[in-house]
């Protein structure tokens, strides 16, 4: 995909993941629909990166006002090329000592969110003469379990199967779907450092390679790719 002119919506907008990949697009010439909760942060992107990056105070749990503001946005005129379902939480304990509303919020954030805004843009980009492309932001925690992380693993490992399946779903009408899997990144991640590496990824590595996979020939499709730190 050249990505001059297309629209793309990035989840999760107002940190970390989230502004490295819209400043990347941005760069790379598209139009950002930036939806995260916290507007300020937004607002505050927006003066940094101009009239291409455009805020959209919103929660992807919030189905309705998702629907909604999808039905305003998106028309035959005006369609979506491009959307990154990146917002994530995680919360971290043994199983015994999870607090259940905190499995519920990222059971809510981690795979309803990316129900919510895939299922109301999904038949934009059908409609959408191009190629279009998904890619849902999940982690190795998709790939492997680890102690204190059953429910964040829970989410990430579904997160892969619905990339999986949806990518076998889509394909046959110009959609591809790609699934990245990240490790220790340095990145605010729900108030502390993510991941142990000594020498982590950064928001900027997986920035990259997501500009990489969306601009491959569209004749060219990658489903899973994973990154980790050299050092451990």
């Amino acid at each position: 995909m050249d990505l001059h002119h297309k629209t793309a919506i990035v989840t999760g907008a107002s940190a970390g993941l989230g502004v490295a990949f819209a400043e990347h697009l941005i760069r790379a010439g598209a139009t950002v629909y930036g939806l995260a909760r916290r507007n300020d942060r937004l607002q505050e992107l927006r003066g940094r990166l101009g009239a291409a990056f455009h805020p959209v105070p919103l929660d992807v749990t919030d189905r309705a006002g998702i629907d909604a503001w999808v039905a305003a946005t998106f028309s035959d005129t005006h369609r979506p090329d491009l959307l990154v379902n990146n917002a994530g939480i995680g919360h971290f304990a043994e199983i015994d000592q999870l607090d259940p509303a905190h499995w519920d919020a990222m059971l809510a954030v981690n795979l309803t969110g990316v129900f919510n805004l895939t299922h109301a843009l999904v038949p934009h980009l059908k409609a959408n003469p191009a190629v279009t492309h998904i890619v849902n932001i999940a982690s190795v925690a998709g790939r492997i379990g680890n102690p204190r992380l059953a429910g964040y693993n829970a989410t990430k490992y579904g997160l892969r199967g619905f990339s999986d399946a949806l990518m076998k779903e889509l394909r046959g009408h110009g959609i591809k779907v790609t699934c990245l899997f990240p490790g220790s990144i340095a990145t605010d991640f729900n108030g502390g450092i993510r991941g142990s590496s000594a020498q982590p990824l950064q928001a900027e590595d997986l920035a990259r390679v997501l500009i990489d996979v969306v601009r491959m020939p569209d004749h060219v499709l990658i489903d899973e790719v994973v990154l980790r730190p050299l050092n451990p």
